[in-house]
């Protein structure tokens, strides 16, 4: 089975973050996608949740994997690994996305875990377009 991570967020092709080059390093980018959900500023960094409305979406890149084990390394950055206590702030769940050649694929992604109480929505979609 191919993994392979959605991300939104401080991960996206182009962010500075030392994050997003460790997982450029093991992934392959296979392209822009969105997702049927709620983008969310929680402070300098976004959260997701999941939603069933259909002009509710959010944008990211879908990553192949080469390396699956990263997943463990970035579980532990989320805060979502193990050893992090419950209730996490983020979940890693399998989700499905939608490419933008219209192929639909099931990827990893991390789901916001908390109160979304007094976070702005991010009605566009794209975190990448707020300003930090």
């Amino acid at each position: 089975m191919t993994e392979r991570l959605f991300v939104y967020g401080t991960l996206r092709r182009g962010s500075r973050h030392p994050w997003a080059a460790k997982l450029a390093a093991s992934a392959t980018c296979l392209g822009e996608a969105r997702y049927n959900g709620r983008l969310y500023r929680i402070t300098h960094y976004p959260g997701v949740v999941p939603s069933t409305q259909p002009d509710e979406l959010v944008y990211g890149d879908v990553f192949e994997l080469r390396d699956p084990e990263i997943l463990a390394a970035l579980d532990a950055y989320e805060g979502c690994s193990p050893d992090d206590a419950e209730p996490t702030q983020y979940l890693r769940k399998l989700q499905q996305m939608t490419l933008a050649d219209g192929a639909v694929v099931e990827a990893w992604m991390y789901v916001y875990n908390w109160s979304l109480e007094n976070r702005e929505r991010i009605k566009s979609g794209r975190f990448d377009e707020v300003e930090s």
